[in-house]
C-alpha cells in the first residue's frame, strides 16, 4: 500500500477544494496500475465528495449545505463560530472518507466529476488529507 498525507489551505470560508489533480499526482508518481484509491479526511467537520465543480456547482451545493445545515443556534453542540455544531452534522451527508477505483494507473471518474473536499468550517483554515492506494 501506498499513502501520502495532502496539507489543504482552506482559509476561513466555508468552500470546496479540488483533489483531483493532486490524487492524480500522487498515482502517477507511485506507478499506480489497478487498484483503489482512498481519500480520507481526519476531521470531524469536512468530508470528502465526488461532484462537478465549477460553473455555479459550488455555490449551489454550499447554499444547499446552508439550508440543510443552517448556522444557528438551534446546535447543542455550540463551542466555536455561531452555528459550528451544524458542522458536526455534514458526515451524514458527506462522509470522511470515499474510494475510487483505479484502472490503468488514472481513476475512473466521469467526465465532469472531481474529487473535492467539502469544509463548511470557519475556524480551521488548514486541513489535512490522507490518501492510500491499495494495488489490486
Amino acid at each position: 500500500m501506498h499513502t501520502r498525507e495532502l496539507t489543504i489551505e482552506t482559509g476561513h470560508h466555508p468552500g470546496l477544494f479540488d483533489l483531483t489533480d493532486a490524487c492524480a499526482r500522487f498515482l502517477a508518481e507511485i506507478g499506480a496500475t489497478d487498484g483503489l484509491l482512498t481519500a480520507f479526511v481526519p476531521h470531524a467537520t469536512a468530508g470528502i465528495v465526488v461532484v462537478e465543480l465549477g460553473a455555479g456547482s459550488d455555490a449551489d451545493m454550499l447554499a444547499a449545505l446552508e439550508r440543510l445545515l443552517p448556522r444557528d443556534d438551534r446546535w447543542r453542540h455550540s463551542h466555536g463560530s455561531p452555528g459550528h455544531g451544524a458542522e458536526h452534522v455534514l458526515p451524514l451527508l458527506a462522509p470522511p472518507s470515499l474510494t475510487l477505483p483505479v484502472v490503468d494507473g488514472r481513476m475512473t471518474l466521469g467526465t465532469w466529476q472531481s474529487v473535492a473536499l467539502l469544509d463548511p468550517n470557519r475556524d480551521n483554515p488548514r486541513r489535512t488529507v490522507r490518501l492510500a492506494f491499495l494495488e489490486g
